[in-house]
């Protein structure tokens, strides 16, 4: 299993050890005809406030494997992959993980270990029922009992011949769950009902045989038979519904207790569409947003957001003094035309495709560096920069886009990466499997992977100092086999649309031009909740990468309305910052207030966030006035303009900066660490810095200032902002005429370098 298995999202971990129910089966009865079994509603819960299913009658069918007996699998989790669904399977016994390969499953439990699994003389002597019942021992415990509806439906498949179903039966189609969305109550209980949908028109009721798991469990939690039971907090979950590989998902909404007048929603700001947007979204779950941030706050935000450096104290005491109604948006424009911007957001983008120079060399590293910083400076519009990036050709000495598919010489490793980076669809599990969580197939994964199966490479390579060049082409011929059988696969989008090629064509140009076509659904709104996530703290899609079903946005008309508005400006990335900036909620404060203090993912207030190690080293360099050295680089060269992460730096790798020889994506974590606490409060070479006869404390200390000025100059320099009374009277009083008033400043500036307020952006 690739580590990509591994990275699942939190919200949707697979059941942990043995075989943990995540499902109750559905309500099934035999019918007089031991062949046949009729199919009704989940019996009525006892709790008063669970609507039970109302499902329409049956016709009785035979039982078999895929449409009966898989699904039940994956009910009591059997083929999860904590169980029987891992790679090797639990003690010899395997199946495909969630049902995905009918046929090993069938071989599996009929054919394998001499057909002991199931026995169809003697049903009830059957391994499979009496391991499952508890009647002989068993890692998972027992699953159903004797007298279950579960078990007739197991047994009546031995008895009546293990039928495989016909392949001219009716195909499940899709599943729907009933209601898609529903408002609850704290506390309420609520029963879902999830219907199939068959190639002919009929619907089946198969509530009791499918799994449930909630995204949110503090908010709502779902039981193995889907009943809801909402939680005390307010706030939204998305319940999902998986039957047969096919997934359906419940929408929860648990409004704060309590009645917000029409009017106080009407009255709030609306700078533009993003304010109503998520207005609306407060008051459906009965939230207020916080008050707007101060001037100074909103400052300081402003520049580490778009240019990832502190404001001077002359731009502060400027922009403080300045009574134009409109200096915000000015601020925004002003900063979007600085030539930090272009390091800054070349740096983010570095972490997503700065290869591994073990694996490409250093000049290739340099060389795609350098193409980043170049697309940044020229703001060059996004479609094209990715078009550049998939469809490169040339040498990775001359054209740093080839160098991502140096990077990735595998056809399906290539693949993969490009339809996460720029789709936010995570293919990787469907290389060896269905999708745990959504609509993806192996077929998917090997028909998207062939759009590259034609990308070659000429040229020697002996990493990491002496890479050779190495010349990436389009070749005329070129097939991608399927992991599993072995078959070539067609080229074809994630919608399924075979590509046809000729010996002229490029895959990957016709790849390009599907993803940037209007109505492709994830190419605008990946980038969207990119840029979203890096301005406000936290993606509407969280992880950024991650767009599916099961992991919906907190505010989908959001989304849609940013993804729309950069395709209609033509992929602008600055358009897009500028609009997210200039939006009511971008300047909301981080204090919460009465009616949102609990709101983690709905923007009524601005989430808190840690600098970035290459921002936080070059702010604690800009507010002491000194400079860092770094191996590779010119004198006085600032953290976010590295081109290699082998730049060796203690204090970059402490605050998170990702690993050099980690496969991209890379991540970082922004979390704040024991180390990164102490590095602060006792790192040698930050008490060094601070000593300096050329830093500020040292120049502070000798000028002719008086203590009340050099406070004020050190809350302007580290805070971005004037000092209140109250801390300006105690700075004072720490710091001494004459002699050991060095001391004192320096210990100032290390005891307020030392607080949230510094090292995160507020």
């Amino acid at each position: 299993m690739s580590r990509m298995h591994l990275r699942l999202p939190s919200a949707f971990v697979l059941p942990s050890l043995y075989c943990v129910a995540i499902l109750v089966p559905a309500a099934l009865c035999a019918a007089e005809n031991p062949e046949t079994l009729a199919l009704t509603a989940p019996a009525t819960r006892s709790e008063q406030a669970i609507t039970p299913s109302q499902a329409p009658a049956n016709t009785p069918r035979h039982v078999t494997f895929e449409t009966d007996i898989q699904p039940l699998l994956t009910r009591f989790s059997c083929n999860s992959g904590a169980c029987h669904g891992k790679s090797r399977g639990q003690n010899g016994f395997a199946l495909s993980l969630l049902g995905f390969d009918s046929d090993l499953d069938y071989d599996a439990l009929v054919r394998e270990g001499r057909g002991r699994r199931v026995f169809p003389g003697a049903p009830d002597a059957s391994l499979l029922l009496l391991k499952a019942t508890g009647r002989m021992p068993h890692g998972g415990g027992a699953r159903f009992s004797v007298d279950s509806l579960h078990y007739q439906m197991l047994r009546t498949w031995i008895e009546t011949g293990l039928r495989r179903t016909p392949p001219d039966a009716p195909q499940l189609v899709r599943v729907r769950v009933e209601p898609p969305r529903h408002s609850l109550s704290p506390e309420e209980k609520f029963q879902l009902r999830v219907m199939a949908h068959y190639s002919d028109g009929s619907d089946r009721d198969v509530t009791d045989a499918s799994a449930f798991q909630s995204n949110d469990r503090t908010i709502v939690a779902v039981s193995p038979e889907g009943i809801l039971q909402a939680g005390p907090v307010p706030g939204e979950a998305a319940v999902m519904a998986r039957y047969m590989n096919h997934i359906a998902v419940f929408s929860a909404t648990i409004p704060l207790s309590g009645d917000v007048p029409a009017e106080v929603y009407a009255a709030l700001p609306r700078h533009n569409e993003i304010d109503d947007l998520v207005w609306q979204k407060l008051r459906l779950l009965g939230m207020l947003p916080s008050l707007p941030a101060s001037d100074a706050t909103f400052h300081r935000r402003s520049y580490l957001r778009v240019i990832g450096r502190l404001p001077v104290p002359a731009e502060t005491r400027a922009f403080l003094a300045d009574p134009a109604p409109d200096k915000r948006v000015r601020l925004i424009d002003h900063l979007l035309q600085r030539p930090e911007y272009a390091d800054f957001w070349a740096n983010k983008w570095a972490d997503l495709l700065r290869p591994n120079p073990y694996r490409v060399g250093m000049k290739a590293v340099m060389t795609l560096d350098s193409w980043l910083r170049d697309a940044f400076r020229r703001n060059k519009r996004y479609d094209q920069f990715v078009r550049e990036l998939v469809t490169a050709q040339g040498s990775t000495w001359r054209n740093g886009a080839t160098v991502i598919f140096r990077d990735r010489p595998d056809t399906v490793e290539i693949g993969s990466s490009v339809s996460q980076l720029f789709l936010g669809v995570r293919l990787e599990c469907a290389k060896c499997h269905h999708h745990p969580f959504e609509v993806w197939s192996q077929d998917d994964f090997y028909g998207f992977a062939a759009l590259f199966s034609r990308v070659g490479r000429h040229g020697g390579l002996s990493p990491p100092i002496s890479g050779g060049e190495e010349i990436i082409y389009t070749t005329a011929s070129g097939t991608l086999r399927h992991g599993r059988t072995g078959v070539p696969v067609s080229p074809r989008t994630l919608h399924g649309q075979v590509l046809t090629t000729g010996e002229a064509d490029d895959p990957r140009e016709l790849l390009v031009d599907w993803m940037t076509a209007p109505e492709n659904p994830w190419f605008a709104k990946v980038m969207a909740n990119r840029v979203w996530a890096e301005l406000m703290g936290q993606g509407l899609v969280d992880p950024v990468d991650d767009l599916r079903a099961t992991n919906p946005a907190s505010n989908e008309a959001l989304l849609d309305f940013l993804a729309g508005h950069f395709r209609q400006h033509d992929y602008d990335i600055k358009q897009l910052i500028r609009t997210i900036m200039t939006s009511h909620v971008f300047e909301l404060s981080t204090i919460p207030g009465e009616r949102n203090v609990s709101d983690l993912r709905n923007f009524s207030r601005y989430y808190r966030q840690r600098l970035r190690a290459e921002v936080l080293l070059d702010s604690l360099n800009d507010v002491l006035g000194v400079t860092e050295e770094f191996a590779a680089m010119p004198p006085g060269s600032r953290a976010t303009q590295l081109w290699t992460h082998r730049a060796s730096s203690l204090f970059l790798d402490t605050f998170g900066r990702p690993d050099p020889n980690q496969d991209p994506p890379c991540e970082r974590t922004s979390d704040s660490t024991t180390p990164q606490l102490l590095h602060m409060m006792n790192s040698p070479e930050f008490n060094r810095k601070l000593s300096l006869d050329s830093a500020r404390p040292a120049q502070l200390a000798a000028s002719e200032l008086t203590p009340e000025q050099i406070a004020e100059q050190i809350w302007l320099l580290v805070y971005c902002r004037f000092p209140t009374a109250d801390e300006l009277k105690d700075a004072v009083a720490v710091i001494p005429e004459g002699d050991g008033q060095r001391r004192a400043v320096e210990d100032l500036f290390w005891a307020l370098m030392n607080t949230p307020e510094f090292l995160y952006i507020d």
